[in-house]
């Protein structure tokens, strides 16, 4: 293990005319992967019931080439496709498939319309790509296609894995867990570097990444105070949980504003607090759901404590008859990419993207569970970003100073421009992967 990580800390050189003429040779047309976009950006499908679209990755990949080793149905609905290309590193790309239970609203003539029931709560709700996981997919199969096509070029074993419910933190977790690299059930091979990348609102053609923490741990909490009900009228026979409540959600400011560091990054957010039903009833529990997000182990570790020790306190304060309960909703882990790789992948994309590649761009407070896919298996990896914001657009609220009327990741309005984004994106995980591929295949 300790040998195959220090060799990719120093892969062969590839030369950017190299990578280029690889990718003028060998890139698909293009038309057919934006009607597929087109076709996933209308038909997307919620956490852990990607089936349709998992079918039809499966049926995209069997098209490309007979020579994929495709394995599905990894811990739900993920599946991989192996290629084997003779001696040399093993390369995983991955693409997330999950939509979002949001009502789309860009106006595209290829708007989603299609709604779901949802599994977590049984109601039906609209379903959108709110978060750009149709390019994601698209680029992959692109990626694939190109690489299949140019295999006389290069030597090694490419992993392309498509992967469920990124969106709920749970997906790659539970691909591991069903087996994805056990050698009597799936039987994936383990990867020596694990590579994936996310469209953000950045400008279209640009790609982005940094050595190190690049994404926020995300935790997220359902927090029930238990009070005691009563009348309206008679409040001091009560102990009005929404009054307690509210002393948290105040409380909880001061954990950024007095306890985290300037120099650190934290964000404690209370996205709902519901209590009651009516206005004369004093309920007997109010509920607090709650994300933190951090860009550090040590600074998660302590902002997860304070919130406990002020919710605790807070009840005890009020003489609530019980303790809060804090139920884990979901948890996404740093995404802290390996120095070595990422500084490989800057180097690769600054000599192919030229000033379009930015090698250090902030920390991002969005959060991810591609990591895991490596950390199970003790392997290195590097998450990057590629943009999608219409230039001209882009340019002109940057002119006006005025970035952030530009829609966002999970926006009803989330609209990324088909190219270049596209071509962006599939560039970059050629660049990548040919960036540790072996030279001279079969």
């Amino acid at each position: 293990m300790a040998a195959a990580t220090l060799s990719l800390s120093s892969p062969s050189p590839r030369s950017s005319s190299w990578i280029s003429s690889i990718l003028d040779q060998h890139r698909p047309a293009l038309g057919p992967y934006e009607e597929l976009y087109r076709h996933l950006h209308q038909h997307g499908e919620l956490s852990t019931q990607e089936k349709e679209t998992a079918a039809l990755m499966a049926s995209q990949l069997r098209k490309i080439s007979d020579s994929f080793d495709i394995r599905t149905g990894i811990g739900g609905h993920g599946l991989v496709a192996i290629l084997d290309n003779g001696p040399g590193t093993t390369i995983l790309l991955r693409a997330d498939m999950d939509a979002l239970p949001v009502q789309e609203k860009t106006g595209l003539e290829y708007a989603s319309t299609k709604r779901m029931r949802d599994d977590t709560d049984g109601l039906e709700k609209p379903v959108m790509h709110a978060c750009g996981h149709d390019f994601h997919m698209t680029a992959l199969l692109a990626a694939a296609e190109t690489l299949v096509s140019a295999r006389t070029a290069w030597s090694g074993r490419i992993v392309f894995l498509f992967q469920p419910a990124e969106e709920r933190g749970s997906g790659a977790q539970a691909m591991v867990d069903d087996g994805l690299y056990d050698a009597g059930r799936h039987a994936c091979p383990i990867p020596d570097v694990v590579l994936g990348q996310h469209v953000l609102p950045l400008r279209a053609g640009t790609t982005a990444t940094r050595a190190g923490s690049l994404m926020s741990a995300a935790d997220s909490f359902r927090i029930t105070i238990y009070g005691r009900g009563g009348h309206g009228s008679m409040p001091h026979r009560t102990i009005d949980p929404v009054v307690v409540a509210s002393h948290v959600v105040v409380r909880l400011q001061t954990i950024v504003a007095r306890e985290v560091p300037p120099s650190e990054t934290a964000v404690v957010t209370v996205g709902a607090l519901q209590a009651g039903s009516a206005e004369n009833v004093i309920p007997d529990e109010a509920v607090l759901k709650i994300n933190i997000r951090t860009v550090s182990a040590l600074w998660r570790d302590r902002v997860l404590a304070a919130v406990q020790r002020i919710v605790r306190a807070e009840c005890l304060a009020a003489n609530c008859p019980r303790d809060p309960s804090f139920e884990p909703t979901s948890s996404f882990p740093l995404t802290v990419n390996h120095a070595a790789v990422a500084h490989s992948i800057n180097d690769a994309f600054t000599a192919y993207f030229g000033d379009a590649h930015d090698p250090n761009v902030p920390n991002a407070l969005g959060s991810e569970d591609f990591g895991i896919l490596a950390t199970a298996v003790d392997r290195p990896y590097c998450f990057w970003f590629f943009g999608g914001v219409d230039q001209v657009a882009f340019d002109e609220a940057v002119a006006r100073g005025d970035e952030a009327t530009i829609p966002v990741n999970h926006s009803p309005f989330f609209a990324p421009v088909l190219q270049p984004t596209l071509t962006t994106g599939i560039n970059a995980l050629v660049v990548a992967a040919l960036t540790y591929l072996g030279t001279g295949g079969r």
